[in-house]
């Protein structure tokens, strides 16, 4: 039997964060997403994860819409 070890809130919150980022930065998808369309793109409520990229300086918001920031477009592309 595998010991699985239950995730930690924040270690949750870093793997919703992921994927909201994840989400902007492809090449393809560098865009304005509305809060809605990564709800849904999710499955779940990530206004949570919003607030904490905007506050990390990684997404630009404006009303309810969000995209990447250039810094975090270009940390992506210099992980690759």
């Amino acid at each position: 039997m595998r010991d699985e070890r239950t995730r930690t809130p924040a270690e949750e919150d870093a793997t919703i964060d992921s994927a909201v980022l994840g989400l902007m930065i492809g090449a393809a998808d560098q865009r304005p997403w509305s809060r809605d369309e990564i709800d849904r793109a999710l499955g779940q409520d990530t206004t949570d994860s919003l607030n904490r990229l905007h506050a990390a300086g990684l997404i630009h918001r404006l009303e309810r819409f969000a995209w990447a920031t250039r810094a975090a477009i270009t940390a992506e592309e210099l992980r690759i």
